[in-house]
């Protein structure tokens, strides 16, 4: 008996002393010894889960394999701003603890409300997209989603241009004071919505490229992605229309996609948005699940 108690005396003397080496390593080391964060990251969003804002999201975004989860902002309708339960310290709280428990990472915050609202014509948008900007302060989330939606497509109401530059120019100030960036989403070529870019001339605002909208235009998507450039997209939607899963849809090469980005020098999230199976369209578990696998497969070798 002695020599058993003296062997586990001994046993947690060197893990105790392990441990408090583990804690007292500067930080250049405990850094090193971090797992690397792969160059591209794969999300899922809580809207086209059924969940949105709903804590269930997280559960089946881990069940599903994801990295990550773009949460909406809520819908908007006639409100004031958007019907956001996170401006709820509690329920923040609760989602960033269910973010860490499922170890997923918040990429972004959208405000899909605007696919059917004009953010040209919306009276009060500083104070929507203020609400955005102070949810994605407090949960430490660095980038939103901002649709120009159907309202808002520039390519069928090109007279909106000047009124959507300055307020996009507002919206961009207002982010970029803060460190954070609003991606934006239209209906323009590559060529035109990078001139866009240049006229907001704003730090705070990029674009969040969407692959469907390049393929349903009959645009070269590779050729779109490399006008564009690296550093003025700040997230990707990486699936296509619904239909079928990402694996099986031939307007799509992945690999190939794989390689133009490399070659960009672009790295980050890539959300998966639709390319849901046309048999089962709400089968999400399904779904997300094979879009999900197969973006790992090819972008995280």
């Amino acid at each position: 008996m002695p020599v058993k108690t003296d062997s586990r005396r001994i046993f947690l003397q060197h893990a105790a002393a392990l441990t408090a080496g583990t804690v007292l390593l500067p930080s250049w080391l405990k850094a090193a010894l971090k797992p690397p964060v792969p160059r591209y990251r794969v999300a899922v969003i809580d809207l086209m889960l059924l969940k949105r804002q709903k804590l269930g999201a997280f559960a089946l975004a881990g069940q599903i394999g994801a990295d990550g989860i773009e949460i909406d902002m809520g819908g908007l309708g006639n409100r004031e701003t958007f019907d956001n339960k996170l401006s709820d310290q509690v329920i923040r709280r609760q989602f960033l603890e269910a973010a860490r428990s499922h170890r997923l990472e918040i990429c972004s915050l959208a405000m899909t409300g605007f696919y059917a609202q004009s953010f040209a014509a919306r009276p009060g948008y500083e104070r929507t997209v203020g609400d955005c900007l102070d949810t994605m302060e407090e949960m430490n989330i660095k980038v939103a989603f901002l649709p120009l939606g159907v309202q808002g497509d520039l390519v069928k109401f090109p007279q909106l241009r000047p009124v959507m530059v300055t307020r996009l120019r507002r919206v961009g100030e207002m982010a970029a004071k803060r460190g954070l960036v609003i991606g934006i989403e239209t209906a323009l070529d590559a060529r035109a919505e990078l001139k866009l870019l240049r006229d907001i001339g704003s730090e705070g605002i990029k674009s969040y490229f969407n692959f469907s909208n390049a393929i349903k235009n009959g645009r070269d998507l590779h050729k779109e992605l490399r006008i564009l450039g690296g550093k003025n997209i700040i997230q990707i939607h990486a699936t296509n229309a619904d239909g079928v899963w990402l694996q099986h849809d031939p307007q799509i090469d992945l690999p190939a996609v794989k390689k133009t980005l490399d070659r960009m020098g672009w790295q980050g999230w890539l959300v998966a948005e639709r390319s849901r199976d046309q048999r089962e369209p709400t089968n999400v578990l399904k779904n997300f699940t094979a879009n999900t696998a197969y973006l790992k497969s090819i972008f995280q070798k």
